[in-house]
């Protein structure tokens, strides 16, 4: 019989160690510089690539390049949840003019940087066209996981402000409306510059039955769960019991189901957290879903953040300056830009404006719809799309992550 070997570093429980280690310090370490809330998102990135560099034995994340579908499941659980939870957030649906910014950011806001991003790409990327749409259609949803910072306050807490308002409800709808033009890059890819024989058959299909179905399933999904939840037996109500498990039991419910007939299901479990919030709202039961929900969501996030910074170091072999200008461009000009015009004439005040404009943090939705297409299709220029997406969401949680305290701070005076 041979000896054990003692002090065996095996590279899982390593992985587990210095996970666990980063999270901790990524929530701790800026608490001691700065009173406000701390950065913690680029602080995982940064800590997870330095720990692949520096750590001996530590496994490098698998590359999504070749091995997409841990990373799409991932993120797509982590955003499923994240949507839900920003619709249990709004407390009140009307008055109807509120939602004039969330309205005017869907449908001018996002169409026009998907229309430069993709131009961009072609233009200095060198891109093929499907790509260049494929490209523009990942990085075009702001994300609710990441923009927690300038949500609105968690169910039954009020504080709805019109800029944290208008930027909840985008990040809320926009990962389902992105699909149609992930769709419409792949159709590009695949059939070419043919509109003439995809066109009607993409613009029925995947914008009006798909977008119409999720709504549908999610708003009567959200009125179904609300009747076992609160009322079937109204005597003793599952609500009443305090447990999340099958509240989120019900969303997956929700958005597999959506899934099956075809419809958005990021749509279907955003628009299940605005249905489910209007029964019995002020039961305090919504509040401790929200926070059941939003645990989940942290710890994933994690997880996803720290994979992100230690595949960045294989990615940076094939960085290019072509790469960092779509990049910047995209987070310091072309989302402003557009969402500075989308809001012209609002009722939102200037500065207020310029916050909404800003702020459209780019994160864990377009590492999903990328994964989602690397499995979907063979892409060309495959290592370009995802050295611009991993770039893109690393300096969105820079530039975003250690400025949102002072912006919030400056909307609430």
């Amino acid at each position: 019989m041979e000896d054990a070997t003692f002090f065996e570093f095996s590279p899982y429980h390593l992985t587990l160690a210095v996970v666990g280690c980063i999270v901790i310090l990524s929530r701790w370490f800026p608490r001691l510089i700065s009173s406000r809330e701390p950065a913690a998102a680029p602080l995982m990135i940064l800590l997870g690539a330095g720990a692949v560099l520096m750590i001996p034995g530590l496994p490098a994340p698998p590359d999504p390049r070749t091995a997409p579908l841990l990373w799409e499941v991932m993120a797509e659980i982590t955003v499923i949840v994240a949507l839900f939870a920003a619709g249990m957030r709004v407390d009140s649906l009307g008055p109807p003019g509120k939602w004039a910014p969330t309205l005017r950011l869907l449908l001018i806001a996002m169409p026009l940087t998907i229309a430069a991003v993709a131009f961009l790409s072609v233009v200095l990327g060198g891109l093929t066209a499907g790509a260049a749409v494929l490209l523009a259609a990942v990085l075009a949803p702001t994300d609710p996981v990441l923009a927690a910072d300038v949500q609105i306050a968690p169910p039954q807490e009020g504080q709805e402000h019109p800029v944290r308002f208008a930027l909840t409800t985008e990040a809320a709808l926009n990962d389902g409306l992105a699909f149609p033009f992930v769709y419409l890059g792949l159709i590009l890819i695949a059939q070419g510059l043919a509109p003439a024989e995809w066109g009607l058959q993409w613009l029925l299909e995947d914008v009006i039955y798909r977008i119409s179905i999720g709504a549908a399933m999610g708003w009567a999904g959200g009125w179904l769960l609300g009747q076992i939840l609160f009322n079937l037996p109204r005597e003793t109500r599952l609500a009443d019991t305090g447990s999340g498990v099958i509240a989120i039991a019900g969303v997956f419910l929700c958005y597999g189901s959506t899934e099956l007939v075809e419809g958005y299901g990021f749509i279907a479990v955003a628009a299940m957290g605005l249905s489910l919030r209007r029964i019995e709202s002020e039961h305090h039961y919504h509040r401790h879903l929200h926070d059941f929900s939003e645990s989940i969501e942290h710890a994933l996030t994690a997880l996803l953040l720290i994979a992100l910074g230690g595949l960045l170091p294989a990615l940076a072999a094939g960085l290019t300056w072509n790469h960092v200008a779509i990049a910047v461009l995209l987070i310091v000009v072309l989302r402003p830009l557009a969402g500075w015009i989308s809001l012209t004439a609002s009722a939102l005040a200037r500065s207020d404006r310029a916050v909404v404009a800003v702020y459209g943090v780019r994160g864990i939705g377009s590492i999903y719809y990328l994964a989602y297409a690397t499995g979907y299709a063979e892409l060309d220029n495959l290592s370009d799309l995802w050295i611009i997406t991993a770039l893109t969401i690393f300096l969105s949680t820079i530039l975003h992550g250690f400025t949102v305290g002072w912006s919030m701070e400056k909307i609430g005076r």
